[in-house]
């Protein structure tokens, strides 16, 4: 019998995929440089920072991406123009919604190409 589920994902599922076992090896890396790991997978309304780091003044904003190749691309370039000022939004209501103040900001690119991780500190600037 053939299921019907069209593609749906179960919590299970998403809780078991690649991409949660990517950002888990993206806040350990982070963890091993004495980051500590603010947030998992924060949203406000439809937008979403994979990862939120702080090691004393200093607040990251991390962005996981993978691929089982470059067949397509880096990952690294489907950080694009929308994406990064969705992740600008998101970050701003972040700091909002935390008070947070006095510290530097930073936005970061955690990229995965047949399981190697790529870390592209710094990735891009906040839009002002």
């Amino acid at each position: 019998m053939r299921s019907h589920s069209r593609g749906r994902r179960t919590s299970q599922d998403r809780s078991s995929s690649p991409w949660r076992e990517y950002e888990k090896l993206a806040a350990d890396f982070y963890r091993q440089q004495g980051f500590q790991i603010i947030e998992r997978n924060w949203r406000t309304g439809r937008l979403e920072i994979d990862i939120i780091v702080r090691k004393e003044d200093l607040l990251i904003f991390v962005e996981v991406k993978s691929a089982s190749s470059r067949k397509f691309g880096h990952p690294a370039e489907r950080v694009d123009e929308k994406k990064t000022a969705n992740l600008t939004r998101a970050a701003r209501q972040y700091l909002i919604d935390n008070n947070v103040e006095n510290c530097d900001l930073r936005f970061d690119v955690v990229t995965f190409v047949n399981g190697q991780l790529e870390h592209f500190p710094s990735a891009f600037n906040a839009d002002e």
